[in-house]
């Protein structure tokens, strides 16, 4: 089969590697038809590592995907061949104490996929998986809606935990798909005013089409006083989504007193910092967001009932063997792309 393998910073071949086999009875084989390329990616591509998980070329990258059925294990009764599924790369092993305790984003020996050290990566013809991962999707999802599922996840997942409240005022710092996705799943699931920022006017014109009330562009303006001038007792809750230090710390200017800073973003360095004093007095919380947790089926009836447009956020498609210029692509923030999805050979584009 054929698999891109990353060989170097910036670098990547396509190779022809063994079919994986079912070596656990509860796995299944799937054939994957699509995979978007996600932040995370683009870090372990152009950086070689997110903190501490530092890859080790060569290397297989790639997590958001959806695939199709193409052999099950003796032990497995839930999938049939020829199925199609969402996945979700995240598989835990069900008896640590994260996992006990209905944490099973946080197990002790969670294997992701494209994950140094963990799982292969998604960008290959087939792999072999946990049959647990995968989650049948209606006839009519397509395959780029089922790999938009797990960014989807992510966000609500992001705002199950931020305590929000229908009609309250939100920030999201940061448009870009996990930005996006947040802005949608809070205007589906938590509805309120919407403030949404980024550098780029592209993403947030995209924002506009999902929802956002409110759009602006910090080099452009001080957001802080624009969005307090429209709410002058500070936004309730802020996701940042860019990962960046300028926009944890407008957020912090944000909020009310009481209000709740959701950190979704992924920074590039190791540390950031926060103005103590605002935090203290203003008595603000602090909300991290790993992954998701157990919010594929949630993602999936959003997308199938017509709740959320995913489709918005694919904006550049390419084949198997475009994997570099798709990566090249989203790393450079290049014609204007939000989301990439890597088609396999064979996978139609409209599916």
């Amino acid at each position: 089969m054929n698999v891109a393998v990353f060989t170097g910073i910036r670098e990547l071949e396509i190779c022809e590697r063994p079919r994986p086999v079912l070596e656990r009875s509860g796995d299944v084989l799937l054939r994957i038809e699509t995979v978007g390329v996600c932040g995370s990616d683009i870090h372990y591509y152009t950086a070689g590592r997110i903190g501490d998980q530092i890859i080790d070329h060569p290397a297989t990258l790639g997590h958001e995907c959806a695939g199709t059925v193409m052999e099950v294990g003796a032990g497995v009764d839930v999938l049939e061949v020829g199925q199609h599924v969402a996945i979700d790369p995240a598989i835990s092993c069900g008896q640590c104490d994260q996992c006990q305790q209905g944490r099973a984003h946080t197990c002790r020996s969670l294997q992701f996929l494209g994950c140094p050290g963990q799982a292969p990566g998604a960008v290959a013809e087939y792999i072999s998986i946990a049959a647990e991962s995968c989650h049948p999707i209606p006839d009519s999802m397509t395959m780029v809606q089922a790999a938009l599922v797990e960014p989807l996840s992510v966000a609500i997942h992001a705002q199950n935990i931020a305590g929000m409240q229908p009609g309250g005022a939100v920030g999201i710092l940061g448009s870009g798909p996990i930005g996006l996705s947040v802005l949608l799943a809070v205007g589906a699931l938590c509805p309120g005013r919407t403030y949404v920022t980024d550098l780029l006017d592209n993403r947030l014109e995209l924002a506009k089409r999902c929802g956002a009330d409110w759009i602006g562009v910090p080099t452009d303006e001080n957001i802080v006083e624009s969005i307090l001038n429209e709410e002058p007792d500070g936004l309730d809750c802020v996701f940042e989504c860019a990962g960046r230090q300028e926009t944890l710390d407008q957020a912090v200017e944000l909020l009310r007193p009481g209000g709740t800073l959701v950190l979704v973003g992924i920074p590039e360095t190791d540390r950031v910092s926060f103005r103590m004093d605002s935090l203290r007095r203003k008595e603000l919380r602090l909300q991290n967001v790993r992954r998701q947790n157990d919010c594929t089926k949630a993602a999936i009836d959003l997308v199938a009932s017509g709740a959320v447009g995913v489709d918005l956020l694919a904006t550049h498609h390419f084949d198997l063997d475009e994997t570099k210029a798709a990566f090249d692509l989203v790393a450079d923030y290049a014609d204007g792309v939000v989301k990439a999805i890597i088609h396999v050979p064979n996978s139609p584009r409209l599916q």
